[in-house]
């Protein structure tokens, strides 16, 4: 307390003389005080556990390991203390650089520190204003709407506001000029700069598009003022081009198996000279291709697009039904497609599984699953016939494009292929495909 009434400059009660005998008492009287008690050994303890407890001066022993060595775990047992006066605090006036108004401010100081420059005032950052000349403007600054007076005030909103454009268009002297838009003012002030730097010689110029925010603003006003029924409509709308986008992929990637199959057609029809030579990656779009294949090319070509049936040729017993079982390549959307063209033939899912059951039985399922890989890649070219020629159609209004009998499924009675088959078995365009 004595040390806060000097810094206060009140009175205090005169203090007695400190000396090292006041505070560390005389060595010469004998301490009457009885210390603690030694706690007794609990019986049946050890000594040695129980030394662990207690030192020679019975403290508690420390929480976590010490780095000091002795005097009770204290580097420095007695205390010094200097015989000084506290420094005072004085209640001292200063300024503050940033302020152009002179105003003076107090905070507490001691009188031995030196007068520093007040050090918020770092802070306090200026926007650097360009400026012009009467000579300037008449040469170069002149604009259509705007008159030298209402860009001095536009200029001297700049210089109080440091470029806030918000508050700038805000404070507009709307009595004197016509009301401004932010972006008027944002137009019109980047514009000047632009002009002053080019006079100057800089090469880097900040322009500043107007039209282009305006659009921007108008843009975020309807898409905050859309309605409940509006915004749910654009959700459905883009959940639809999601599954357009889904089903354009899919008919891509069937389309490339058929372009597999030509492929490996093309390939075994070529002669033995040329197999040397690399093949096209598509090869479908060649007009020299011969339209007639070899049926033995072809069989071919299904015998290795069928089911790849694992063969069991490890040693120990085996059950001759794992051969039926279906390779786990195969898809969800194929095996439920073999198991309704099985029904609809009558025959077992599960038939007994002799030696020449089991042969013929995976032969019959790899024709069918070759057969709805063909099915599915057929319609998938008669789609992109029907949308080339509705395209066509598009850009030449009053044409029309008739597709040749021959490359429809329904030439005949007997190639006709429903839409309800291709939907149960393989799946519409947009379901994803697992195999």
């Amino acid at each position: 307390m004595a040390d806060v009434r000097d810094i206060m400059e009140l009175e205090r009660p005169p203090t007695p003389e400190i000396t090292r005998e006041t505070i560390l008492g005389d060595k010469t009287k004998k301490r009457t005080s009885v210390g603690p008690k030694v706690p007794k050994r609990p019986e049946g303890m050890h000594r040695e556990v129980f030394a662990l407890l207690y030192n020679d001066n019975k403290d508690a022993p420390p929480l976590f390991p010490s780095d000091t060595i002795g005097n009770n775990g204290y580097k420095q047992t007695k205390i010094k203390l200097g015989m000084r006066k506290p420094r005072k605090w004085v209640w001292m006036p200063f300024t503050n650089p940033a302020r152009t108004d002179n105003a003076t401010f107090h905070h507490w100081r001691r009188p031995s520190d030196e007068p520093k420059e007040y050090p918020f005032a770092k802070f306090n950052k200026k926007v650097e204003i360009r400026t012009y000349t009467d000579h300037e403007y008449q040469q170069h600054l002149k604009c259509e709407g705007w008159t030298k007076e209402e860009t001095d005030h536009m200029m001297d909103l700049a210089h109080r506001f440091d470029l806030r454009f918000l508050m700038m268009a805000d404070r507009y002297d709307t009595e004197r000029f016509s009301k401004r838009s932010v972006e008027d003012i944002k137009e019109r002030y980047y514009k000047i700069c632009g002009v002053l730097a080019k006079l100057n010689g800089e090469k880097k110029i900040y322009t500043y598009d107007g039209d282009h925010e305006r659009r921007r603003k108008e843009q975020l006003k309807k898409l905050y003022d859309r309605k409940p029924e509006q915004i749910e409509e654009e959700q459905f709308l883009l959940g639809e081009l999601k599954k357009i986008e889904a089903r354009k992929k899919e008919r891509e990637r069937k389309t490339q198996d058929l372009q597999k199959l030509i492929s490996q057609a093309d390939s075994q029809n070529e002669t033995p000279r040329k197999t040397d030579k690399k093949l096209p990656k598509k090869k479908i779009s060649n007009p020299s291709r011969p339209s007639r294949v070899d049926t033995n090319h072809i069989f071919q070509v299904i015998e290795s697009a069928g089911i790849k049936f694992p063969d069991f040729k490890n040693s120990g017993v085996s059950l001759r039904s794992q051969r039926m079982k279906l390779p786990a390549n195969v898809g969800q959307k194929k095996s439920k497609g073999v198991e309704q063209i099985l029904q609809e033939m009558g025959l077992e899912l599960n038939p007994t599984p002799s030696e020449e059951i089991c042969q013929h039985f995976n032969e019959l399922r790899s024709d069918m699953v070759l057969l709805i890989e063909i099915k599915a890649a057929l319609s998938t070219c008669e789609y992109e016939l029907q949308s080339l020629r509705h395209q066509y159609e598009a850009l030449n209004p009053g044409k029309s494009l008739s597709i040749p009998p021959q490359l429809l499924s329904s030439a005949d009675g007997e190639g006709k292929i429903s839409t309800g088959e291709i939907i149960d078995v393989v799946g519409s365009p947009g379901t994803p495909s697992n195999t």
